[in-house]
């Protein structure tokens, strides 16, 4: 079988065992079903991945980075990074919201789940900033952010205020409804709640 053959035959196993693991749960799907779904023999799918857990966080990988590169697709450098925040963070739900892998990557039920994996999935987990630290650097390169930040803490911390956000959000909400609630929060986080007063008072 030649090397293409076979890097379909495994996406064709993540795609599957993806909408498996999303449909019924990690714990009730098995390994014949996704073999039956995707086509293949059980020995197959061991050939992808040497366990189901392994398989669950091959499929997770894949899930995450195809969130993110969805989501990356409204990073433009032209546009003003404080917009760009506001922007990542409404597409960002927005693709959550079909993608309940990743969501639930997010919010840690995987790592309860399954609490071997608990270090891998927050490897996972922190796929999740580079986005928002792209953004970050924008920003610090078009003057709006301080030099100084530490860019990878300042992302996390944000990428966690996001995720707040979407748990405590409804699951179903508008494009526009989206931009309107990521401008007030960005606006408060960028801007703070106490009223600026002039210099030297």
């Amino acid at each position: 079988m030649s090397q293409a053959a076979t890097a379909s035959k495994r996406d064709c196993i993540l795609v599957e065992a993806a909408k498996m693991f999303a449909r019924f749960g990690f714990k009730k799907t098995s390994v014949d079903d996704i073999a039956r779904e995707a086509g293949v023999g059980k020995g197959t799918v061991y050939l992808a991945a040497e366990s189901k857990e392994e398989l669950f966080y091959q499929v997770l990988h894949r899930e995450v980075r195809a969130w993110q590169a969805q989501c990356a697709k409204v990073i433009d450098p032209r546009v003003p990074a404080d917009e760009l925040l506001v922007r990542l963070h409404a597409e960002g739900q927005k693709n959550l919201v079909a993608n309940e892998l990743v969501r639930d990557l997010f919010r840690g039920d995987l790592a309860k789940m399954l609490p071997k994996w608990a270090e891998r999935f927050h490897e996972l987990r922190s796929l999740g900033h580079t986005n928002v630290a792209e953004v970050l650097r924008i920003g610090v390169r078009q003057g709006l952010f301080r030099a100084e930040l530490d860019i990878e803490e300042v992302a996390e911390v944000l990428h966690d205020l996001y995720l707040v956000g979407m748990m405590l959000g409804p699951r179903s909400i508008s494009d526009e409804s989206l931009l309107h609630k990521a401008r007030v929060g960005f606006d408060l986080v960028l801007n703070g709640l106490r009223v600026r007063l002039p210099a030297g008072t």
